[in-house]
C-alpha cells in the first residue's frame, strides 16, 4: 500500500494534535508543522538520491585576515556634489 503525501500529512497532523494533548484550534498549526516535515524528508530523500540540493541562504563574504585578526571591507568611495 503506497501512502500519498496528503495521506502522510493528515496522519503527521494527527499525531502532532495528540502529542500536544488534543488542544482546540490548533489544526492549522499542526498541518504547516506536518506539511515542513514532509518537506524536510522529501529533501533528505533527494540529496540521498544523489539529486544536488541547493541551498537559498546566502553566505556573508569572508572578511579579510591580517595577521589572524579579521578586518573589516573597505568601504565604498562615493562622490560628493559640490556646492
Amino acid at each position: 500500500m503506497t501512502e500519498t503525501q496528503k495521506e502522510w500529512i493528515e496522519k503527521r497532523a494527527y499525531a502532532l494534535w495528540e502529542q500536544e494533548g488534543r488542544p482546540a484550534g490548533r489544526d492549522h498549526a499542526h498541518w504547516e508543522q506536518a506539511m515542513k516535515e514532509r518537506t524536510a524528508l522529501e529533501g533528505t530523500a533527494a540529496s540521498a538520491d544523489g539529486k544536488e540540493v541547493k541551498s537559498k541562504a546566502k553566505r556573508p563574504a569572508p572578511a579579510a585576515k591580517t595577521n589572524g585578526v579579521a578586518k573589516a571591507a573597505p568601504k565604498k568611495a562615493t562622490a560628493r556634489k559640490s556646492a
